[in-house]
């Protein structure tokens, strides 16, 4: 025990300094230096008024999709589609 601490381990704070790493700056910090006021904003979050979005579907027609993508849906939900739609056998 005498050793470690006559060798500069435990409790000597020079070395305890040397061993910590420079953390990366939070999101928060580097969103107030890149837009230059504090963030997060002060004050209350407005709220989403879910009458104001507009849903857009872009989607073609008919979505193409390969076989292990078909194998994949079957596997995970194969029991809740025998639920809806009935079983094949």
């Amino acid at each position: 025990m005498r050793a470690i601490l006559a060798g500069g381990g435990f409790g000597d704070s020079r070395a305890m300094a040397r061993l910590r790493k420079e953390r990366p700056p939070t999101a928060s910090t580097q969103l107030e230096t890149l837009l230059g006021y504090p963030w997060p904003f002060a004050g209350r979050p407005p709220k989403h008024d879910v009458a104001a979005w507009t849903v857009t579907d872009d989607w073609p027609e008919r979505v193409p999709v390969t076989e292990t993508e078909v194998e994949v849906f079957e596997r995970w939900f194969g029991d809740l589609f025998d639920e809806i739609f009935g079983s094949a056998s």
